[in-house]
């Protein structure tokens, strides 16, 4: 169990070893949901993914060409974050 310091300003610091457990990288985002008797789940969120971020992920940086399986998959994980 770890246990957090609450500041006075209602932030809290998530210790190395807690980021590391939950897959947490700078940058990621974190989900918080509310729990009955003052409880809370916090878990790595999903990154949401866009079929127009796909479409322009590519356009002008590079000369390679993607494969069939790379835009199945690129095109999948798009899709699965409902956008």
């Amino acid at each position: 169990m770890a246990i957090l310091t609450v500041t006075a300003r209602g932030q809290v610091t998530l210790r190395k070893e807690v980021l590391q457990h939950l897959g947490i990288k700078p940058g990621d985002k974190i989900e918080l949901d509310l729990l009955p008797n003052a409880q809370g789940l916090v878990r790595a969120a999903l990154p949401s993914a866009s079929i127009g971020g796909f479409v322009g992920l590519l356009a002008g940086r590079t000369k390679k060409v993607a494969t069939v399986e790379e835009m199945n998959e690129a095109s999948a994980r798009g899709w699965s974050g409902g956008a």
